[in-house]
């Protein structure tokens, strides 16, 4: 009997960290396939729907407003939600996060343009982007906070980068789905066609609700709040805790992520409004280009979140920092080309290389900087004060910046080495305080 206990142990752990990587990358894939599909949508048509009465120009720097309003709500977001997750237990925090981002981005899907009812309608494309950053405030840091409390010590960049790997996931999803009805009148997908995309995420949404709804809290969670109980912290609040314990940890933990940021927003969101608007590519091969490279980055997450493991996360974490900034100029000269081609090279390097190693090696380096007790907390306000000031606006500065530059993405590039010097600086202040990353 002990034999057969042995065995079935490691079994056990082994279905439980397969269930929590299942609920994690689930959600994860509505996230970035919601904020995907929105980014792919601002470059393309949401100027022509809820901005008509602006130039072309005009018309995509207020759509990628919007799309930078969303991160406006996500720190509040990740503060609330954060709070609740690390208060009464990851599941609770999870499903809401699914929830609220769900019924935003179908709600999206529903909402009538400028042509039907004027300005009300940019206002409650606002109000949906505010309740759909509110509720992905906490997604991505919770959905990594959720698989590195499962995962073995050994393996928990690995574990941890399949939740960021699942960000590609969702960015290929809304790219496909856009690529899929590209190929129509375009009286046809302005008209109803547009909406079909964001109607589509009900169907992920429902199934993520059900998979999350059946998962158990994590034992590392159980165990601290028993401990914390023991020891009368029950009554603390995690926020305060972290910023009273841990501000130099929040600090350069927000400063880290920056080039990852930069890089994937330029990627996800930019390069494709700057490929069709900017160099003249059609809107189908922009799209294809982006699918085609995102692949590149669902494999190269896998490779350098084992490499993490072996070599360490901080080191990773410079090594794709370093490559995003090394790549900054080729990939403009690559989407100046207009060649599908090169196009494609460019997109698939920033993922496979710059993302892959980023994104690898950053969930095992976050979650490391904080304890069990208030580490939801710790990796939303790391995540989501970046996002209001470098993820959501990095469309929206790079728009700027090349208009700025008539034409010319020099001040981008400058942009994304800038981000990513402080990134650099960040790891290495936070690699020689701590052995742990």
């Amino acid at each position: 009997m002990m034999n057969v206990h042995a065995e079935t142990r490691p079994a056990a752990k082994d279905a439980n960290i397969r269930k929590a990587v299942t609920a994690a990358t689930v959600g994860t894939v509505i996230e970035w396939y919601d904020y995907a599909l929105y980014g792919a949508a601002s470059g393309l048509i949401i100027n022509k729907l809820f901005f008509p009465n602006l130039s072309p120009s005009t018309g995509v720097l207020a759509a990628f407003a919007t799309f930078a309003v969303g991160y406006f709500a996500r720190p509040v977001g990740g503060i609330v939600i954060s709070h609740i997750g690390d208060k009464f237990g990851r599941k609770p925090a999870l499903i809401l996060t699914i929830a609220l981002m769900g019924a935003a981005t179908v709600l999206m899907g529903l909402l009538p343009t400028y042509q039907s009812i004027g300005i009300m309608a940019p206002v409650l494309l606002v109000i949906m982007r505010l309740i759909q950053g509110f509720g992905a405030g906490a997604e991505l840091a919770g959905a990594m906070v959720l698989v590195a409390e499962y995962a073995p010590a050994n393996k928990r960049a690995f574990y941890t980068g399949l939740p960021n790997a699942a960000t590609l996931v969702g960015i290929m999803l809304a790219t496909l789905s856009f690529l899929g009805i590209s190929y129509l009148p375009e009286e046809v997908l302005l008209g109803w066609a547009w909406r079909v995309p964001f109607l589509l995420s009900g169907v992920l949404f429902l199934v993520a609700l059900y998979i999350r709804k059946h998962l158990d809290e994590t034992p590392e969670y159980v165990a601290a709040m028993a401990r914390a109980e023991a020891k009368k912290h029950e009554q603390s609040v995690p926020l305060g805790e972290l910023f009273l314990n841990s501000p130099k940890e929040v600090l350069f933990g927000f400063l880290s992520v920056t080039a990852h940021n930069a890089n994937a927003y330029i990627l996800s969101a930019f390069s494709l409004s700057y490929m069709t608007n900017t160099v003249g590519m059609t809107r189908t091969d922009g799209l294809i280009a982006v699918t085609i490279g995102s692949l590149f980055g669902i494999v190269g997450v896998g490779f350098m979140g084992v490499l993490a493991d072996k070599i360490g996360s901080a080191t990773v974490y410079i090594f794709g920092a370093l490559v995003i900034a090394a790549l900054a100029f080729p990939l403009f000269w690559m989407f100046d080309t207009g060649s599908l081609l090169w196009c494609t090279v460019g997109i698939a390097l920033g993922y496979g290389l710059g993302f892959g190693s980023t994104a690898g090696a950053q969930g095992a380096f976050l979650t490391n900087l904080y304890p069990t007790r208030y580490r939801f907390s710790g990796l939303a306000m790391s995540r989501e004060l970046n996002g209001v000031l470098v993820a959501g606006p990095t469309p929206f500065i790079a728009q700027a910046l090349v208009g700025w530059a008539g034409g010319s993405p020099v001040y981008v590039s400058a942009y994304i080495v800038a981000c990513c010097a402080l990134s650099i600086f960040a790891i290495l202040v936070i690699k020689s305080r701590s052995i742990h990353v």
